[in-house]
């Protein structure tokens, strides 16, 4: 049998897996290992220096985290750099709780609420990283930004509810900390609660379990801020949306701030009753867009100056920033992969080695851009007719256009010269050849057409 300290570690490696995904965790967190406890000190081993410096910077304040939410008491935690194995026997200031702060007992199944550091039973714990002076502000996301600010820094009700809604990975639930971040840092007394909606059913669903649904009324709205992330996961659970509905009519009704994030508009989400819908709809709805190219290098700079380098070459960011388009997310982990790979090997980074690197999410990202679609889309910002840029007529005001969609063909697209040549109204291959050449030539004197040109390219490419 495992010791408890062994069973909270367990617990401790399950939640870091979850929190910063299979790759990570394989990587950084599963050669980590408890060696032993001194007083209130839990010593983890890691095989190397390099792993040492890295966890420390990256994971070391979520572990930390998590060993005091499992023992409820002010754990510090040291990284030892061993290759020891981590040794057997009972630990001293890890133990299991048998009660919870608020009196009631532990759980038969042994898993007791996680306690946030403001005290509030199910409220998640914050990264400390997700800050609004780390939150890097461009035209796709200044709106939510904003909005976020002032429902953070009001001492009133703003916006209720405020909506934010996006995609994966372009910095929702890195707003929604900032929120609760700031609002605590500014008046500790103000009770902040934000979950995951999943959380929100899992512990809804225990609570009818163990016929404690008055305890969790209670807990829900009795708060200041009630913020919930990731709505849409209680898409088709009836019961849970039922509660979901009277907590955020209770919450609300009694003038307190209430923030909800999804993948899309509250009009847009599936599996949602209308009625909840209707109210997610009734204050501020923000979306935050895909991220430009302008933002991604910004996202890049600001990564780098937390980590304190300065050695990645221009060319390597700009890359970077053209070809992970998807979400900040990977984009973040893009640039981890290079770093680590060139501290691992001792190699410097330059735009070969991350192409190497990188090769595989690289493929992954390349969009399939057809000329087809690259022919609509410059007839459109030319206001030129498609059926002109494929005809034979010479007049300026069609011929450019042409040519820049030529190039852009040539740049964007695996096909060959005679293929683009086809595709432009059975043109031979050596008047592709010459658009490209020309464009590339026009770029170097013409300020106004290259940044046509950059723009078309942002268009297509996101």
């Amino acid at each position: 049998m495992m010791t408890p300290w062994q069973e909270a570690w367990q617990r401790i490696r399950a939640k870091l897996r979850t929190e910063f995904g299979d790759a990570t965790f394989d990587s950084w967190l599963k050669p980590l290992g408890v060696l032993r406890a001194e007083g209130s000190k839990v010593l983890i081993t890691v095989p190397t220096r390099f792993m040492c410096d890295w966890v420390k910077t990256h994971y070391l304040s979520r572990i930390i985290d998590h060993w005091r939410q499992e023992t409820g008491a002010m754990i510090d935690v040291e990284l030892v750099v061993s290759v020891q194995a981590p040794l057997p026997g009972p630990i001293a200031v890890v133990a299991v709780p048998v009660a919870k702060p608020n009196g009631r007992p532990a759980r038969p199944d042994g898993h007791g609420d996680e306690l946030d550091p403001a005290g509030d039973t199910y409220s998640a714990p914050l990264d400390p990283r997700f800050t609004f002076d780390s939150f890097v502000v461009g035209k796709s996301n200044e709106l939510a930004h904003a909005a976020a600010r002032r429902v953070a820094s009001s001492a009133k009700v703003q916006f209720n509810p405020l909506f934010l809604y996006g995609g994966v990975g372009l910095g929702k639930t890195h707003l929604m900390h900032a929120i609760a971040a700031e609002i605590r840092a500014r008046n500790p007394e103000r009770k902040v609660l934000y979950m995951s909606a999943e959380k929100f059913m899992y512990q809804f669903i225990r609570a009818l379990r163990y016929k404690d649904t008055m305890a969790f009324k209670e807990q829900f709205r009795s708060v200041d801020v009630l913020m919930i992330d990731d709505v849409q996961f209680i898409a088709n659970k009836d019961s849970t949306q039922e509660e979901f509905f009277h907590t955020f009519n209770a919450v609300i009704d009694q003038h307190r701030q209430v923030i909800i994030s999804g993948d899309r508009s509250p009009s847009d989400l599936e599996g949602i009753e209308d009625r909840i819908k209707s109210r997610l709809g009734w204050g501020l709805v923000a979306d935050v867009h895909p991220t430009d190219y302008e933002l991604r290098v910004g996202i890049l700079q600001s990564k780098l100056e937390a980590m304190g380098r300065d050695d990645l070459p221009k060319e390597v960011t700009e890359f970077l920033a053209r070809k992970i388009v998807s979400n900040v997310r990977e984009l973040e982990g893009a640039l981890n992969r290079v770093t680590a790979y060139s501290d691992l090997v001792g190699r410097p980074v330059t735009l070969e080695m991350t192409q190497e690197v990188l090769q595989d999410l690289i493929r992954s990202n390349d969009r399939r851009v057809s000329i087809a679609e690259i022919q609509r889309h410059v007839a459109e910002y030319f206001n030129v007719r498609l059926s002109d840029l494929l005809s034979a007529r010479r007049a300026r005001a069609v011929a450019r256009p042409r040519q820049v969609a030529m190039y852009l063909s040539k740049q964007l697209t695996s096909r060959s010269l005679p293929e683009i040549g086809r595709k432009f109204g059975g043109r031979d291959h050596t008047t592709v050849m010459h658009a490209v050449r020309r464009i590339e030539e026009l770029r170097e004197t013409d300020s106004g057409l290259d940044q046509d040109i950059e723009n078309l390219r942002r268009t297509l490419e996101t």
